[in-house]
């Protein structure tokens, strides 16, 4: 029988990465250890910022590429891997994935992360979670809650409406809770409405474990929790790293009686049943995995992350074509994020190589910049690369952010590209007008250049295997596929966030409310360099016969795809729902579907969508639920957000309360209700015949109405009862 006092010792880490061993219970230690996109096992000394080594391990494409292939088969696969690897490393649980939504460009981690949007964040996350625990390897969803910025992210307090915060920031956590049932969540550093996230009582129990029913355990960002006796009553489990001193405050509050033995318990409990789980895993785990099988599959997973943003035929190119090659990236790949998800990859190839390869000769190159502060560069690098670009059918520029302009802990200040790129890149276009960018980031940046440029390349991070994908993709080897996930803004001042980000010690508004990313740039009429959801192909696609039924589940989408192009491609459809007239704020459509199809060319398919009747709620705040509102809804498919091909409405049955009147209605919404017209009559002459005076008294409350005519309330309130009882509202 384990004793309260060895209970309290699982209730925090051993050491940075492990919990700690329960000998009397049986229990080992288990270890803990980013991800989320590859293993990342220090081998010496521990430390949280990857500063030390880790044991070589695939480094698959981050969030911000897996989510440009909208694929959750892929996802699921590299799941797999990484539960695989997990095991052949003695990893018990993986720390990811991220799926924080991107409410700004400029936050530092967004390469880490899914989408602007919900539905893309949960449903591929959801994919990720299954493959990894398929493995008996436990995941750590995070960061929980509403944490997007990385300016003072251990103390900022994010400040956000309930309708915003239900809607944007938990919708997607909770689809990959009730659906994925991942064995662990992590919370974030911050506060969330003015409290930490590690002590936030409705967060981490009355949302996460009485409404979606999470029944794995909850465990602290490592170093988020202030106080770990208030953090267990709130429902965290365990706090990483190893805190003596929080231990021992959970030892005096216990022997005080500010914590009881039930609540120790409880997290005990929780801790060590999925440990157990790990430990079951990694018994007999085999201590290598299949290095090359993983490495072709992060190479497959990288091609259909690559976005193809813009091209005017140049692509792909010929392998006779002379090309020059210029940018620091092509030979020094940016495949991966800074901070605690630096994985030390199994081999790493770069798409200079690879063109090289694919081409059967050397081609021209010249690095032209730096990648990395301190990096020597020639004198004459910047003249050199004009000069390589002067005799070329065709540049291939690659650009992009360095790591040290992206990471974890800190907030991007501009969405510009270096200044020196910039330059590089307009030296170029003075002596040939044929230059294709390739772009290595990991979040939005801003491309004045795109008209001026014959195609644009979003690379993202791809992972240790990119380069030769994007070789693959600029020949042709492979047709594009990928779509972003998040909108290319004109100007940092168009983004919704921008007046709200990263707000000061008095905490951060989330003051665009539900208006992120699409939404707000759609609700705005702002235009954009590239919308949510846009991505090029080698070859193009018809939608034809669009069909939209309601039912008890929710709606059924389908549609017929037509390749009218000359390479078989993957086209991902993507359905939009809007609800003209709505009695609520909403935004002008949202994305609540999407499914893609491959097909040879002048092939056709049915493509069917499902949208369950959860995706169609909003929140309701005034009964703290969610609520279907009943009428008539527009669903536009597309292959962006606004490259909308059909469109169709449907009638919907919602579940809206039924609210008995009272004085504290308005007129308008007293004449809803069969009877009472009849009501209102005598008290509406005193306003005489006027129509706009009598609009104007619609959003008048009945008990000031009531005051006006010279009733008492008192008098009227059983009037409303028998209207109630009359109408089913009592």
């Amino acid at each position: 029988m384990t004793d309260i006092q060895a209970k309290i010792s699982l209730t925090g880490g051993s050491d940075f990465w492990h919990t700690p061993a329960i000998k009397d219970a049986g229990l080992p230690e288990v270890m803990l250890t980013d991800g989320p996109h590859g293993v990342r096992k220090q081998t010496a000394s521990s430390d949280h910022i990857g500063i030390n080594d880790s044991e070589p391990a695939t480094c698959f494409p981050p969030a911000v590429g897996l989510a440009s292939s909208w694929n959750a088969e892929l996802l699921d696969a590299v799941g797999v891997a990484l539960g695989e690897e997990c095991r052949a490393l003695g990893v018990g649980v993986l720390l990811g994935p991220g799926m924080n939504i991107k409410r700004s460009p400029l936050c530092g981690r967004n390469f880490e992360y899914f989408a602007e949007d919900p539905l893309v964040a949960g449903e591929l996350a959801s994919a990720l979670v299954r493959g990894i625990q398929s493995q008996g390897i436990g995941t750590s969803v995070k960061h929980f809650a509403a944490n997007n910025q990385e300016t003072d992210r251990m103390r900022r307090d994010s400040q956000v409406d309930e309708r915003t915060l239900r809607e944007v920031y938990l919708r997607g956590f909770a689809k990959v809770v009730t659906s994925a049932r991942p064995w662990t969540i992590m919370c974030s550093y911050n506060k969330v409405n003015g409290t930490f996230a590690s002590e936030n009582h409705f967060l981490l129990t009355e949302v996460l474990r009485d409404e979606w029913g999470f029944d794995g355990f909850v465990m602290s960002d490592w170093g988020a929790v202030h106080d770990r006796v208030k953090a267990l009553k709130a429902g965290l489990d365990l706090e990483m790293p190893a805190h003596p001193a929080h231990e021992e405050g959970v030892r005096r509050a216990l022997a005080a009686g500010d914590i009881d033995e039930a609540t120790i318990e409880q997290a005990y409990a929780r801790v060590e049943r999925v440990l157990r789980l790990a430990v079951a895993s990694l018994t007999d785990a085999p201590d290598s995995f299949d290095v090359d099988a993983h490495h072709a599959l992060a190479r497959r997973t990288a091609e259909q992350c690559i976005v193809l943003l813009s091209n005017d035929g140049v692509l792909p190119l010929a392998p006779e074509t002379r090309v020059a090659v210029v940018g620091e990236f092509a030979r020094t790949p940016r495949y991966q994020g800074a901070g605690s998800s630096r994985v030390n990859p199994t081999r790493l190839d770069n798409a200079l190589d690879a063109i090289t390869a694919l081409v059967g000769h050397e081609v021209p190159f010249a690095p032209g910049f730096t990648t990395a502060p301190g990096q020597e560069l020639a004198a004459s690098a910047h003249e050199d690369a004009v000069a390589a670009a002067r005799d070329a059918d065709v540049v291939l520029a690659f650009l992009g952010l360095g790591e040290s302009h992206e990471s974890e802990g800190y907030d991007r200040d501009t969405c510009d590209l270096p200044a020196e790129q910039l330059s590089l890149l307009e030296d170029i276009l003075a002596v040939n007008s044929n230059v294709v960018v390739v772009l290595s980031n990991g979040s939005s940046v801003l491309l004045p250049f795109a008209g001026r440029v014959r195609a644009v390349v979003e690379g993202w991070l791809l992972g240790q295997a990119g380069g030769p994908a994007i070789a693959d993709v600029l020949y042709g080897v492979v047709n594009p596929s990928g779509k972003i996930t998040e909108t290319i803004p004109h100007r940092l001042e168009d983004v919704p966030s921008f007046l709200h980000f990263p707000g000061d010690t008095s905490g951060v508004r989330y003051g665009e409310g539900l208006f992120v990313g699409y939404r707000g740039y759609d609700a705005a009429g702002t235009d954009v360099a590239f919308p949510f959801g846009h991505g090029l192909s080698y070859t193009s696609f018809g939608y034809s016969d669009l069909t939209v039924s309601a039912g008890d589940a929710g709606l059924a989408v389908a549609l017929t795809v037509t390749n009218t192009g000359e390479r078989a491609g993957r086209e991902v459809v993507q359905a939009y729902v809007s609800v003209p007239g709505s009695g609520v704020v909403r935004v002008p459509r949202e994305l609540k579907g999407f499914a893609a199809v491959t097909l040879e060319p002048g092939e056709s398919r049915r493509v069917a969508i499902a949208v369950p009747t959860d995706e169609l709620a909003y929140w309701s705040v005034q009964d703290h639920a969610w609520v279907v509102e009943s009428g008539n809804y527009t669903v536009d498919v597309g292959s962006s957000s606004r490259d909308l091909r059909a469109c169709a409405g449907v009638d919907v049955t919602g579940n809206e309360p039924v609210r008995p009147l009272s004085l504290e209605s308005t007129v308008a919404e007293a004449l809803t209700v069969p009877g009472f017209d009849e009501v209102l009559a005598p008290m509406m002459t005193i306003f005489g015949e006027d129509p706009d005076l009598v609009r104007m008294m619609e959003s008048m409350p009945l008990a000031a109405l009531v005051g006006f005519s010279g009733q008492s309330e008192d008098a009227f309130q059983p009037v409303l009862d028998r209207l109630n009882v009359a109408s089913g509202r009592a």
